[in-house]
């Protein structure tokens, strides 16, 4: 009789605490339930990997198909060919599947060896989540300034990064169109973060690092769409990069190296080109209106 009270409780503690859990901790406890955690997680995170940068990336390819947008592009007079569209396509793809695919076998490992819960619910407040990921988004941005930075130096830049600047004006899908040794490299910099945090003393469950993943690619994406809407988040918020500040270290192959954030650049100075040619272009605008305003009297 004891032990069946003490089974009926812990019945009646499971339908409790499945009743209390929200829409998305019930759907990420179903990814796991009643199967391997580390298949799980490996596939989930490739399949949902594919799924954000491409899907982030169909919004700017319908902008592109919209003539109404294209006074919102940084540069104007370039367009993408289809040639060249099916290159990055095709990089885009093999890098994914040769590259990234195989890393996310680590994924597990390295989540259960820093302690990250995996599997359980509830999942951390979404306060915790955004505090979290702005840490690692610091972080990031700060490994990736470095060493973007020394990826243009000589040999380095002629033998690596060079590849990814072969779109001078960049578009979503060629975020990821890089050498697959930078990919290793500044793709370090999104895995340390979280490692840092996870050893720092502070709960950090993977979930949240799916959150963070998801918030960079969605960056990375915006930073390399060669648009900049009125709207855009750097208008909003002075210090983000975005397209606006990115789109220029394509055009001019140098400047502007950091990823999420203006900061890093403005204190290395390393943004006096940039404000200067956007200061010139705000003056041939003016310029031109005033000569267009003249030509209508």
């Amino acid at each position: 009789m004891e032990a069946l009270n003490s089974t009926l409780t812990t019945i009646s503690d499971n339908l409790l605490q499945v009743e209390n859990l929200t829409w998305v901790e019930r759907q990420w406890a179903n990814i796991f339930q009643g199967r391997n955690e580390f298949i799980s997680l490996t596939v989930f995170a490739f399949i949902y990997r594919e799924v954000i940068y491409f899907g982030k990336y169909v919004p700017w390819w319908i902008c592109g198909k919209i003539k109404a947008f294209d006074k919102y592009k940084l540069q104007p007079d370039k367009e993408i060919s289809e040639e060249q569209h099916q290159k990055c396509l095709n990089a885009v793809l093999k890098h994914h599947f040769l590259i990234e695919a195989p890393l996310q076998f680590g994924f597990h490992p390295v989540a259960t060896f820093f302690g990250m819960k995996i599997s359980e619910v509830p999942l951390p407040s979404w306060t915790t989540m955004f505090f979290q990921t702005f840490l690692c988004l610091v972080f990031e941005d700060f490994f990736h300034y470095v060493f973007h930075r020394i990826l243009h130096y000589g040999p380095l830049y002629k033998n690596i990064h060079k590849m990814h600047h072969e779109y001078s004006a960049p578009y979503g899908l060629a975020a990821e169109y890089a050498h697959p040794i930078e990919i290793i490299i500044l793709g370090m910099g999104t895995l340390l973060g979280p490692i840092l945090i996870a050893t720092s003393g502070f709960d950090l469950h993977v979930f949240t690092v799916i959150f963070f993943i998801t918030c960079r690619t969605f960056q990375a994406v915006d930073a390399h769409s060669g648009y900049d809407f009125p709207w855009s988040l750097h208008n909003w918020v002075p210090f983000w990069a975005g397209a606006e500040h990115h789109d220029y270290h394509h055009q001019a192959f140098i400047g502007c190296y950091a990823s999420s954030f203006r900061w890093w650049d403005t204190i290395f100075g390393t943004d006096d080109k940039y404000h200067a040619f956007r200061e010139q272009q705000k003056v041939k605008a003016e310029t031109k209106a005033k000569a267009d305003m003249a030509k209508s009297q």
